[in-house]
């Protein structure tokens, strides 16, 4: 490794770039966690509606009715989701889904064979992958414990970047999925992996010393972090072979340094799954 390589970097105007608006995102998401519950719907509603379009772009969807099915089905789950604990609200959703499926085949067979089967199962897929995976954010938000859970999502996704980034840096040798992302080595996602766990572990002890009906945390919070960034691993490599196959570097340029939604959030959306399930089992827990 070039001994100037790290010297350089700080020189780097990009990188501070990166950092500063790194910070800005994660002051912001962090105010969000604390407020919780519509504002933080409306949040995640409004970076699910830009994921998406990022895709539909990505994949020459935006400008054909299939995105606008999109729009309106993600709009429609997020208010639906706002009454998560009404009767019957689960059967609503599924029927949505049922009626975006149902619309998206009405237009392929009216405009056929102007457009693909993948344009309609890419515009389905999409809403699924972004906004209801990301939506768990706030459903594990709302639940019991959820207030302390839900930052283990970024513990799970950027704790893990950083501790992969520096793993791969100082040990890196052996490649994996190099067809995918290049840099990717074996040591540096067992690096970001060990060290999202440890960093749940401190926020552990931390919860530990302030709440009282929080048990085991110590254990629990390690191993759901690390389950996480297992999975964001995969979320990140999935959003980067979406790019490699488009041909693209960035997904937008909305975050400078960082690119758009998807290049900053890709690990989080498959991250919040886990963390939506790690509320639900403390609470049968308990």
């Amino acid at each position: 490794m070039d001994d100037k390589r790290g010297i350089s970097l700080f020189h780097n105007k990009s990188f501070w770039t990166r950092v500063i608006t790194g910070g800005i995102i994660l002051l912001l998401l962090a105010l969000i966690f604390i407020i919780g519950y519509d504002v933080m719907l409306i949040v995640l509603g409004l970076l699910s509606l830009i994921g998406i379009w990022e895709i539909y772009r990505v994949k020459n969807l935006l400008w054909k009715p299939f995105a606008i099915t999109g729009f309106i089905a993600d709009i429609c789950y997020y208010v639906l989701i706002r009454f998560y604990d009404w009767e019957y609200c689960s059967l609503y959703l599924v029927f949505l889904f049922a009626i975006l499926v149902i619309a998206d085949i009405i237009i392929f067979i009216a405009k056929y064979p102007e457009y693909t089967l993948a344009d309609l199962t890419g515009s389905v897929f999409t809403v699924i992958y972004v906004g209801v995976l990301l939506s768990f954010l706030y459903l594990a938000r709302v639940h019991a414990w959820g207030a302390y859970l839900v930052w283990l999502a970024m513990l799970a996704s950027w704790g893990c970047d950083i501790f992969a980034y520096l793993g791969g840096m100082l040990f890196g040798k052996h490649k994996i999925f190099p067809a995918i992302s290049p840099k990717k080595t074996l040591e540096g996602c067992i690096s970001g992996i060990v060290g999202a766990g440890i960093l749940a572990f401190i926020y552990a002890l931390i919860v530990n010393s302030i709440v009282e009906d929080i048990t085991h945390e110590v254990i629990i919070f390690p191993i759901v972090c690390m389950a996480g960034a297992v999975l964001g691993m995969f979320g990140d490599l999935f959003a980067s072979a979406i790019k490699r196959q488009a041909g693209i570097k960035d997904y937008s340029n909305i975050l400078p340094g960082h690119g758009g939604i998807m290049d900053r959030f890709d690990s989080v959306i498959l991250v919040s799954p886990v963390i939506y399930a790690a509320t639900i089992l403390m609470r049968i827990w308990h």
